[in-house]
């Protein structure tokens, strides 16, 4: 076995092994998604020792070429008086070296937008190739599961983001050699057993471990929940409305900023393509002077997909048109990029030496023509709002689900309201600034896709120059508003210099723009999604029924609160549940095993951390498999390469490995649904998204509940958002079993919440409540 170091000094590699302290030989410390650790001392064996400087090159290998651990020094030697020589003091130099991962460890990572709808691979691969392009083979990362949403830290290091990815996807990673390997946790499997002619029994432990969970209530984070509808009317003078509840999300965030100072283009936002060469970076725009003539054959596209979910503001950019073009600018595709698959966007066709600007939508031209004019700015947004905020669960892993197969990941169907304007911008009238956008299409888009490809440019043969490009999620709240004797039309919330009317303050207030002071009897609606903690109790009844002994019921309670992956609603939390249960029906055992490295399990040549040990040992009643967890690999014999292993492993019954918990942060509600785990995903009926008040008089307001009454069931309605069930009369209002009815109105501020339910016994409910409310003069008269 040889140590080799380099310390860049221009002489390469230096053989080290002489130097070792027999004293203190190499120990390798392995740990499961964590970086592999050295330590060793040397002692100056030689005139020409070198004493190694922090970040050497520290590689420790077989003399067959198998590498025992590959990384970098650290820190700087720790030096320790051993006497005096015959040159002199001698010193004992000890120190530790991390595996390769250590250089990316010490780099930031570049600001970037949220990894959407990636796989685990593809992301870790992404974050290798920020830090340090090209100098990690990344070949052996493998996909596997895709992460709806993760958000890059600065603040952490590579390898700590490393881990977390593994987790979402029930992966184990490593580092060695200059390669980054992502494998599926358990993917190598190692037998021991004990009839094996080179099973040392004297070296395994083995500790059963009492783990039986059959009644868990998971906690999780702020979720979207209540589907809020507030209906105000102007007076002429108020500018300001109060919504009745807090919005889900409170601030607005900006996902990216583009102002189009580098060139090229930023490799952390856009992934152009452009076999003409026609895009280019100048004087802080970005400038597009052609295209092949081919549909969806130059583009310039976002890196990551646009989820529509939460509201969005996409403002393609502040554009000027250098003379005729042709294509499409700020599409939105569930597929290819083309003009006939863009489900909204603006299309650009030439008119003589200007074009024409025309909304575009699943493909088919709609709405009104926008001539452009000479030395004119255009401002194109799009604004999306959906009443699901997410569209995809998460999915959760276990020994049962391994990766490639979680519990959860299903899609969340919605409707989306799109809404694209233009702002036309004069240089030479500085009151253009402030002008009212154009709105060139409001309508919702039935069924539309959770995910698209954003592609701000694609150029059939563009001219423009495009100076900004900026993407947020702002408060996710509709507003729409309807002239006495007219129809809804969306009202634009926003900055008075993009062209809004109005604004959602982060104290939950719709404040309106003077110059948009709603008129008298003017109504006002504004849709979003009121917040709470997404929680849920899941319970197995043949576990507890199973574990009952005389005064004991068998039920093995606990609380958790998941960290990752993040449990975003209370669906995601009784999947995680399922998740939990998986692993807590088998026997839970965890052990360790000392061993020489001659006579590994499985005659294996060397063992990682997340493989899969299976173990049979009958003569103590244990026959199951086990995760590798940690390994420290002691080197006794230099010259003849023998390593005393110790191999501690658990399997997913004592120690889970496919969710991260972490101490719950919140007290726990007390009216938690109780489910038990055959009622998972099949107990709540669909929520009333489309309900809404159609009329509103001095005596009642008229309710449509956008959807049939369930067979058998109807409609509760309550004046408060508690008591739901068929047993408590407290706050009800009533139950109705036809599509619209009538509630009394009491004062001019008034809400109602309602849920459907049906004919079970007990009677099944909504997941969440729709909650209307009304704050109308009582003399309003239509």
């Amino acid at each position: 076995m040889k140590l080799q170091i380099d310390n860049s000094d221009g002489f390469g590699l230096r053989d080290y092994t002489p130097a070792l302290d027999g004293s203190r030989l190499p120990l390798v410390t392995r740990k499961i998604n964590q970086p592999a650790q050295l330590k060793f001392s040397l002692v100056a064996d030689s005139p020409e020792f070198v004493v190694p400087i922090a970040g050497a090159r520290v590689i420790l290998g077989k003399t067959n070429g198998q590498d025992v651990f590959t990384g970098y020094l650290v820190e700087k030697p720790a030096y320790e008086f051993l006497g005096w020589g015959e040159r002199g003091p001698v010193y004992r130099y000890n120190l530790i070296a991390q595996s390769d991962e250590a250089l990316l460890d010490e780099k930031r990572f570049p600001d970037r937008s949220p990894f959407v709808e990636r796989s685990a691979g593809n992301a870790l691969r992404q974050l290798t190739g920020d830090l340090l392009p090209g100098v990690f083979d990344t070949s052996s990362a493998q996909d596997l599961d895709a992460m709806v949403w993760y958000a890059s830290d600065p603040q952490k290091t590579w390898s700590q983001e490393a881990g977390e990815i593994a987790i979402y996807a029930r992966a184990s990673y490593r580092t060695v050699d200059g390669a980054l390997i992502l494998t599926p946790i358990g993917a190598n499997i190692h037998a021991l057993n004990e009839t094996d002619a080179d099973f040392d029994p004297s070296g395994l432990a083995l500790e059963p471990v009492k783990a039986a969970i059959n009644d868990v209530t998971i906690i999780g984070e702020i979720e979207p929940q209540a589907y809020v509808t507030d209906y105000f009317v102007g007076d002429g003078l108020t500018t300001r409305f109060y919504l009745s509840q807090t919005a889900f999300i409170k601030k607005s965030m900006t996902l990216f900023d583009e102002e189009y100072t580098t060139t090229p283009l930023e490799p952390t936002l856009w992934n152009v393509v452009d076999p003409a060469g026609v895009v280019s970076v100048s004087g802080g725009k970005l400038v597009i002077a052609g295209g092949t003539g081919i549909d969806g054959a130059t583009t310039v596209q976002y890196v990551e997909q646009v989820e529509l979910g939460p509201a969005l503001i996409m403002q393609h950019g502040d554009v000027l048109f250098n003379a005729a073009s042709d294509g499409v600018l700020g599409g939105l595709y569930p597929g290819s990029v083309s003009v006939t698959g863009c489900l909204a966007g603006f299309r650009i066709v030439p008119n003589g030496s200007q074009s024409n600007i025309q909304a575009v939508v699943n493909g088919a031209l709609t709405g009104s023509v926008v001539a452009t004019i000479n030395g004119h700015h255009y401002l194109l947004t799009t604004r999306l709002y959906s009443q699901e905020l997410y569209r995809r669960r998460q999915t959760f892993h276990s020994s049962a689900h391994p990766a490639g197969s979680g519990v959860g990941g299903s899609e969340i169907p919605a409707d989306v309201r799109v809404v694209l304007e233009l702002q036309d911008i004069d240089p030479t009238n500085p009151a253009s600034q402030v002008a009212p956008a154009l709105v060139l299409y409001d309508g919702v888009i039935s069924g539309a896709p959770d995910f698209c490809t954003y592609a701000l440019v694609n150029a059939t043969n563009v001219q423009c120059s495009i100076a900004f490009t900026r993407m947020t999620q702002p408060v996710d709240t509709e507003v729409r508003s309807a002239l006495p004797g007219q129809g809804y039309v969306t009202l634009l919330a926003g900055l008075l210099s993009e062209g809004a009317e109005c604004t959602i303050t982060s104290s939950g207030e719709l404040e309106f723009y003077s110059a948009y002071v709603p008129a008298a009897n003017q109504q006002i609606a504004v849709r979003y999604r009121g917040q709470g903690r997404a929680q849920a109790r899941v319970t197995s009844p043949a576990s507890i029924a199973g574990l009952q002994l005389g005064v004991d019921n068998g039920s093995r309670g606990t609380v958790r609160h998941v960290k990752l992956p993040p449990a975003r609603m209370a669906a995601d939390c009784e999947n995680a549940a399922l998740a939990l249960f998986d692993d807590s029906t088998i026997p839970a055992w965890k052990g360790e095993y000392q061993v020489w490295s001659d006579f590994l399990p499985g005659n294996a040549t060397d063992i990682f951390p997340g493989d899969t040990l299976s173990l049979n040992v009958p003569s103590r009643n244990a026959a199951f498999s086990a995760i590798v967890r940690e390994i420290d690999i002691a080197v006794k014999d230099l010259a003849g390469e023998h390593c005393r292993y110790q191999i501690r492993f658990a399997n997913d019954g004592a120690e889970p490995l496919g969710i991260e918990f972490e101490a719950a942060k919140v007290q726990i509600a007390l009216d938690i649904t109780q489910l038990t785990n055959s009622q998972v995903g099949n107990y709540y009926l669909a929520d009333l998204t489309a309900a809404q008040i159609t009329e509103v008089t001095s005596t009642t307001l008229e309710v449509n509940a956008g959807v049939l009454p369930p067979s058998g069931g109807g409609f509760e309605a309550r004046w408060g958002d508690s008591g739901w069930g068929a047993d408590n009369d407290r706050n009800l209002i009533g139950r109705f079993t036809t599509q619209t009815f009538a509630v009394p109105r009491l004062a001019r501020g008034q809400g109602c919440y309602l849920r459907q339910y049906d004919a079970s016994t007990p009677p099944h409910y909504s997941r969440y409540t729709t909650a209307l409310y009304v704050d109308y003069p009582l003399s309003y008269t239509p």
